[in-house]
This record gives structure tokens, C-alpha cells and sequence, in this order.
């Protein structure tokens, strides 16, 4: 079986040769090719601090993502240069710069995100679900119709402000939606503020929550509010199919 490293690798040829095939001339596809036997000696990579992705336990780096980038780079004699962003709009951002060449992170697949990344990796269907305490039975949200007049809050710019705008549009409005714009605030910010009572309820991804729920056990996360979704690492590749050193 091939290591999640080679499949990695596997993904980002495709990506190099759809490239190549899609916008370049037939000296610029031969360079490309070449291109891909020449691996950069230094890849950086950007990601999020979050127990899915990356963090520090007992002074040891760890995460789901930061394992994969770390064993692809081993197994190609590639060093990693790893930079924590504080937000998905950041890690966008240093895609869009150059001070990264790769997101080691699931940036969601939605039209705003395709004209800027290319996705790579395997791609990770979710559900959006609310976020509530789970506090008296009675009280609990059980469907959408139930959000009308309720206080809920979301990132800015975000696919859960998305898709909590349409909701409130096919509910013929009444949803208060608060938006909240901080460049250091992540999906797992607002979990904890639910849990704390600083905010009612959130919005955020199935795996996501079900992953926070174990940490905040008073939080109910069984109401989904959307249809599945897709969320994929990301590359930025250059010209001729590998990432800049």
C-alpha cells in the first residue's frame, strides 16, 4: 500500500500535468515535465494551529496535516519550513504572496477558493452542524425552522457565514446572524465560546465538532444545517508544475 506521503506526491503530478495541459504551450508542457523530477531542496508550508491540523503537545508537534507534509519531506529529502497562520483568510493570503507554496490544511472547496489554490489531497465530505449546550431537552434546537430569532454566530467571510445567509433566506428571514471578524479566530475559537456561554451557538463542520465535542462535553452537535460539503489541502504550484523554493 502507498504511503499517504507518495499519494501526496501522486496528487500534486496531477496537478503539475493538468496544469501544463490546460494553459500551457507545447514547450511550456516539456518544461513542466522536466520540472517534476526537480524537487526544491526547501518547501514551505503553511498551516493552522488546530487538534486536526497541527499543535503542540508536551512540547512535540503533532496533527493529522503536519504528519503528512512531514513524511512527504522525509521520504524526498525535502526540508519543511513550517509557518502557522493565525486564520484560513491568512493561509489564503500567504498562498496568494508566495510566502508559501503549500496550505497542509483543509481550506473548504467553494467558488472563492477556486480561482486562487489548486486542490490537492483527498478530498473530506462533511456536513455543517450547529453548535448548542445541550442544557434542558425541551430547549434544544431540533430543526432549522427553530434558528428564527435566535442569536448565532459565524466567521467573517467564511463558508459557514455562506451558508448560514442562504438558510436564513430560505427560512424568509428572522435568523440573527452575527459575524465575527478577527484575523486570529478560528473554527475551534468559537466552539469554546459556545461551551463557555460567551456566545449561543456556531456554526461549524461535522468532523470538527464531533473532534471539540470530546474536549466540551456539554455541547450538543446533532442538528446538521447544510448538504455535504468537501474540504481538501491546497498547492499553489508554479508556472512549471513545482512549488518555488
Amino acid at each position: 500500500m502507498r504511503s499517504l506521503a507518495t499519494m501526496l506526491l501522486s496528487v500534486l503530478l496531477v496537478c503539475t500535468l493538468a496544469y501544463s495541459c490546460r494553459g500551457g504551450s507545447t514547450s511550456e508542457s516539456a518544461e513542466a515535465a522536466d520540472s517534476i523530477h526537480s524537487i526544491p531542496d526547501t518547501l514551505r508550508v503553511g498551516t493552522l494551529y488546530s487538534p486536526l491540523s497541527y499543535f503542540i503537545y508536551r512540547e512535540e508537534q503533532m496533527g493529522y496535516d503536519y504528519d503528512l507534509i512531514k513524511q512527504f519531506g522525509a521520504d524526498k529529502g525535502v526540508y519543511i519550513d513550517l509557518v502557522v497562520a493565525p486564520s484560513i483568510s491568512s493561509l489564503l493570503e500567504m498562498l496568494d504572496s508566495g510566502k508559501v507554496d503549500l496550505a497542509a490544511y483543509e481550506i473548504p472547496i467553494i467558488a472563492a477558493n477556486r480561482d486562487r489554490v489548486i486542490p490537492c489531497g483527498v478530498e473530506n465530505i462533511t456536513h455543517q452542524v450547529l453548535v448548542q449546550p445541550k442544557g434542558n431537552p425541551d430547549s434544544l434546537i431540533t430543526d432549522v425552522t427553530q434558528l428564527v430569532g435566535r442569536e448565532v454566530y459565524v466567521e467573517k467571510d467564511s463558508k459557514y457565514q455562506h451558508r448560514l445567509a442562504n438558510l436564513n433566506d430560505e427560512l424568509g428571514g428572522g435568523i440573527m446572524m452575527h459575524v465575527v471578524d478577527q484575523d486570529t479566530l478560528i473554527t475551534e475559537d468559537l466552539i469554546e465560546m459556545v461551551s463557555s456561554g460567551k456566545i449561543p451557538l456556531t456554526i461549524v463542520d461535522s468532523d470538527i465538532a464531533r473532534l471539540n465535542k470530546t474536549y466540551y462535553n456539554s455541547l450538543d452537535v446533532s442538528l446538521e444545517v447544510s448538504f455535504p460539503n468537501g474540504r481538501r489541502g491546497e498547492c499553489r504550484l508554479t508556472r512549471h508544475g513545482w512549488p518555488t523554493a
